[in-house]
């Protein structure tokens, strides 16, 4: 392990105010982004009697390894998606997601999802699998300008895409990043560097993040027992709206939903929300940690309704278009 992921602890971000809208905890619970363990240790210490903590990526257990001894049995590690978690677990008393990137990923340059540091460019979570140099040296210029478009939410994503298949082969950050700066504007005081939203999109791609949230969500659903509860952290507008329509949808509550979206069908039942805003961070997470500023908390209720499956189209998750097609 680097020097830089020991001294570059991730912190659990909405953690206050996670633990008292989720409160009282007891029971066994499952924290499908187990990261550097943040969350699970502070269910653990609220009072959950055990918490299975998932992660595809091998470092956070690498990097629990001087800790989670302490708990014994009531930590279990599961190297795996949080999309199967109904596999992991079943009749939970709650299910924890922090859909964010950990510092601990950041920080390690060798990892390649920072534009600020030098290194291959790889953005695997799970560090098996194509890698964000395979996407952007393979396909074509229509599919990364999708990508950068739908993913990322970045307007000059075709001009971005033409400059990444003439620069190509591209292996590292920063040659990205240049690449990119070169594109764009340069940034003004306050703003977000250029490439962010490049590097957003080529790492929610590789990683499938919308596809894992969406079968995450159903499997939520399946593994929770009545009166259990789900609460996701997001960091950005698009998973923000795929939690709350899949919140809507399955509480049989559409009204706040966009009109433009398709119609969908009441159902019975499987959530009840108390709580219709998301939950912001508060001054104090603010001044404390700055990277909470665009994180929202969405928590609903199991009830004892059959879970179903539903449309990943109908959650607003951006779809890419088939080859052949518009």
């Amino acid at each position: 392990m680097s020097a830089a992921a020991e001294k570059s602890p991730h912190i659990p971000v909405l953690i206050r105010p996670l633990i008292a809208a989720v409160s009282p905890v007891s029971g066994v619970w499952l924290d499908g982004t187990f990261g550097n363990g943040g969350y699970t240790r502070a269910l653990l210490a609220a009072g959950a009697d055990k918490v299975i903590g998932v992660d595809r990526d091998p470092l956070a257990f690498e990097m629990a390894a001087d800790w989670i001894a302490d708990y014994g049995d009531r930590i279990e590690t599961v190297a795996g998606v949080f999309s199967k978690l109904d596999e992991y677990g079943a009749d939970l008393d709650g299910v924890v997601l922090d859909l964010g990137v950990s510092s601990m990923q950041l920080d390690l340059a060798e990892r390649g999802f920072s534009f600020m540091r030098d290194g291959p460019l790889d953005m695997r979570m799970s560090q098996d699998g194509p890698s964000a140099a395979d996407l952007c040296n393979g396909a074509d210029e229509a599919e990364l300008a999708d990508i950068i478009y739908l993913y990322g939410e970045e307007r000059a994503s075709r001009r971005i895409a033409k400059a990444i298949v003439a620069a190509r082969p591209l292996t590292t950050t920063l040659q990205l990043a240049k690449i990119v700066e070169g594109c764009l504007p340069r940034a003004k005081p306050g703003q977000s560097h250029p490439a962010t939203r490049t590097f957003q999109a080529l790492r929610i791609a590789v990683n499938n993040e919308y596809g894992e949230l969406a079968e995450g969500l159903m499997a939520a659903e399946r593994a929770l027992k009545p009166g259990g509860q789900l609460a996701v952290v997001t960091f950005h507008s698009v998973e923000d709206r795929m939690v709350k329509r899949f919140l809507q949808a399955r509480s049989g509550n559409t009204a706040n939903a966009n009109r433009y979206a398709p119609e969908i069908e009441q159902v019975t039942p499987a959530w009840r929300i108390e709580k219709r805003k998301a939950i912001g961070p508060d001054e104090q997470e603010l001044a404390e940690n700055p990277r909470s500023r665009s994180a929202k908390l969405r928590v609903a209720i199991r009830t004892d309704a059959p879970a179903e499956a539903i449309d990943p189209a109908d959650l607003g998750m951006p779809m890419k278009k088939k080859k052949g097609g518009r």
